[in-house]
């Protein structure tokens, strides 16, 4: 159990040295929004692109992995939303938000940087083509069920299903982590290599990722203190760090999914709430205070609970 917490401690280490430097103001918040979009648009799509451009899937499908973790965000965010409207007495907007805070790992700032640490290679070739769709498909799903929702408690008119499509895939076709899959599995297929110095470049890059992420998260976490809806907020927490890993655990085994891809699938679905929801929050005005106060309680409480899962998959 000590070595686990071992590999699972310095993540957390280095969000709290982001927290305090941008708390005591050794570093600016406008360092931390700068490090979070060199670490998006330049070091994730530099580790992402190495990553897949030698990778050996060995005959493993990308369908089952999506599957198996999107059913069991499927499954928690409808325990959410039902939690928040008929255990807490919220309306369908907050609903909405609460399922989406229970299940939208960070998959980006702390997952991908865990699961190199802790599984490996292996690992990082699962995160890799997990992200390739999380992001599209929970914004997608989140920005449709709210507008639904918002129709329901304040009247008027929903927009199409295809107007959201085309706002996504437009913001799709220039997100860095997709351009970065597409272009590693085109040298994995074509065997193609980078020049010498230019692949030493990109190991630069991608080695730099993990920590500036993790240290851009633990800034970030300024901006969202724990307030309000405590007891709601702690039922999702509690949905987030507990079901939703063992869910995609429970998914991953049957659909078969190899051991190094399912420990990375869970321990990346174990990992505190992403921003993503209190963007959806602050984009349609409701819950900002219940996304903001998880995403502080799943990263107070995540050494723990990714520790657990760690050492359950060890």
């Amino acid at each position: 159990m000590s070595s686990v917490f071992a590999n699972v401690l310095p993540v957390f280490i280095l969000i709290l040295i982001g927290w305090v430097a941008a708390r005591t103001g050794i570093l600016k918040q406008e360092t931390g929004d700068a490090l979070g979009e060199f670490v998006f648009k330049i070091a994730v799509p530099m580790l992402i692109f190495r990553t897949l451009a030698d990778a050996h899937f060995e005959g493993a499908s990308p369908f089952r992995l999506w599957v198996a973790y999107f059913l069991g965000v499927a499954i928690t965010w409808a325990v959410g939303h039902v939690v928040a409207v008929y255990g807490f007495r919220r309306d369908a907007k907050v609903g909405v938000i609460a399922g989406m805070s229970a299940s939208f790992a960070n998959n980006v700032f702390i997952g991908l940087p865990l699961v190199a640490h802790v599984v490996g290679k292996e690992g990082l070739v699962a995160i890799s083509i997990l992200l390739a769709i999380h992001l599209p498909l929970m914004m997608v799903a989140g920005t449709i069920l709210m507008e639904g929702a918002v129709a329901k408690v304040e009247g008027g008119e929903r927009r199409g299903i295809a107007a959201v499509m085309k706002q996504v895939g437009s913001n799709l076709a220039r997100n860095p982590l997709v351009s970065a899959l597409f272009v590693g599995l085109i040298f994995n297929l074509l065997g193609l290599h980078l020049p010498g110095p230019i692949a030493i470049v990109v190991e630069q890059f991608a080695a730099a990722a993990s920590p500036v992420a993790l240290l851009s998260i633990g800034m970030a976490l300024t901006k969202y203190p724990i307030r309000g809806d405590i007891g709601l907020s702690g039922a999702s927490a509690a949905l987030k760090l507990l079901l939703l890993p063992a869910l995609v655990f429970l998914m991953s085994h049957l659909f078969g999914l190899p051991g190094g891809w399912t420990a990375a699938l869970v321990l990346t679905s174990s990992v505190p709430t992403g921003i993503n929801a209190w963007l959806i929050a602050q984009r349609f005005r409701s819950g900002h205070s219940l996304a903001a106060s998880v995403i502080s309680i799943t990263t107070a409480f995540g050494v723990l609970t990714v520790g657990l899962w760690a050492w359950l998959l060890s």
